[in-house]
């Protein structure tokens, strides 16, 4: 008999579930096609359906039809696509996750007090290109204390650093730490403005990892957030691996094993969860035990265009 121990949280944060409730609710109320600009959140099966219902996904507003209804994915859009979609006219549904916008608000605030803002962060990542975009200033982005150490920046330089959501105050400390060390003049967020769905995630993984011998993260291979679960798994010791479904699964992973840790990234439907569960009970006998953990309530507000509930058709 195998366990499987099922972290607790996991899976869907609020900012995931408003993403994806904007896209179902605009194709509901203005119907088909609705444009989102790059994947609404890194899931292929989120994006998938979404496809099936009428959503069609582009990377660039060049690729939108004059006055098609277009959606900014969770990850946030630099300022000048904010600028582009507006002298297109196209009718735009914002769906950055408010603490996304929290981080471009807290970076534009930094600026006006006429400090050079650092963003700890993922080069390449589209929440860091929209949040680089958005501040109206240079931003200087590290991602490890090297980067820290290596920023061409006099000592006393005013600094303000911010960070990606899905970094943890774990993933940053030492990035902090070395920026603190280097300037005299340092200041960042709290480490409550830190996304709490990231540090719930990675701390519900660390537990896990105290009873499993092996650890099962289910999510993409380009979602940010779900790379780190997995990395977190290794970081303890133990042979982890990222799925992105069932089918990744391999039954030489488990063999001899006594205990499995199963997580989700933020980005990753509970479905998913449950077709792995399916798939390692026809692998071998198992008992899923539910891990205790935080229990998320938080819910955030949609855009005003969409709160009237969304009537969807039940009939073929």
């Amino acid at each position: 008999m195998v366990k499987v121990y099922l972290a607790q949280p996991r899976g869907f944060c609020a900012g995931v579930v408003r993403a994806i409730d904007i896209v179902d609710r605009a194709l509901v109320k203005y119907g088909q096609p609705v444009y989102v600009r790059h994947e609404i959140v890194h899931n292929r099966h989120v994006v998938d359906a979404l496809k099936s219902k009428g959503a069609i996904f582009v990377e660039d507003l060049s690729e939108i039809p004059d006055d098609a209804v277009t959606v900014f994915s969770a990850h946030g859009v630099a300022q000048s696509v904010v600028k582009e979609a507006a002298q297109r006219k196209l009718p735009v549904i914002d769906a950055t996750c408010p603490l996304v916008s929290k981080v471009h608000n807290q970076g534009k605030r930094y600026v006006s007090r006429g400090r050079t803002l650092v963003l700890i962060g993922h080069a390449g990542h589209p929440e860091v290109e929209g949040t680089m975009g958005q501040v109206g200033a240079p931003v200087h982005l590290i991602s490890s204390e090297a980067d820290a150490g290596a920023l061409d920046l006099p000592l006393d330089t005013p600094i303000a650093y911010v960070t990606q959501t899905t970094l943890s105050v774990d993933d940053t400390k030492g990035v902090i730490a070395a920026l603190k060390a280097r300037f005299t003049d340092v200041v960042g967020p709290d480490t409550a403005d830190i996304c709490y769905a990231t540090q719930h995630r990675q701390s519900a993984v660390r537990d896990l990892c105290k009873v499993a011998e092996v650890i099962l993260v289910v999510g993409a291979q380009n979602s940010s957030n779900s790379n780190r679960l997995r990395e977190i798994g290794i970081e303890e010791g133990l042979p982890s691996y990222l799925i992105a479904d069932e089918n990744d699964l391999d039954p030489r992973w488990i063999e001899g094993v006594k205990a499995v840790g199963l997580t989700a990234g933020a980005s990753a439907p509970e479905e998913l969860v449950v077709s792995v569960i399916d798939a390692l009970r026809k692998i071998t006998d198992i008992e899923v035990v539910q891990m205790d953990g935080i229990e998320e309530n938080i819910e955030f507000r949609l855009p005003a265009e969409l709160r009237e509930p969304a009537v969807v058709d039940s009939n073929p």
